[in-house]
């Protein structure tokens, strides 16, 4: 059992060890009614987002994307003064500084969930 902490985030994360993954890769290998994809099936593979049809559909259903958090459990939007040289920092490491931010103050304020 290995755990890393994710660079995007700050969570931890588990990633199996090489036998574990092994073995998953084996039960996974032997599922006769899951078997795996050929390179042709893979190749003929599109998005769904290239038929307009079905992603209305999906849309309509609530099938398509995330499912909606419980209200007290949605983030919430704020205006919050940074000086300048913090903000920077944040933003060195590109897209998800916001996720970032969020992650180091659940850790400053001692409220982070990878305990």
């Amino acid at each position: 059992m290995a755990f890393v902490t994710s660079k995007r985030t700050g969570q931890r994360v588990y990633l199996p060890t090489a036998v574990e993954d092994a073995q998953i890769t084996a039960a996974a290998l032997s599922d006769p009614d899951n078997p795996p994809l050929t390179l042709d099936e893979l190749k003929q593979m599109k998005p769904v987002a290239d038929n307009p049809a079905l992603v209305a559909i999906l849309r309509q259903h609530g099938k398509l994307g995330r499912p909606s958090l419980p209200a007290d459990q949605r983030k919430q939007r704020v205006t919050l003064h940074l000086d300048p040289d913090v903000l920077a920092r944040l933003r060195d490491g590109g897209k998800g500084w916001q996720t970032r931010a969020n992650a180091a103050l659940r850790a400053a304020l001692g409220l982070d969930k990878a305990g």
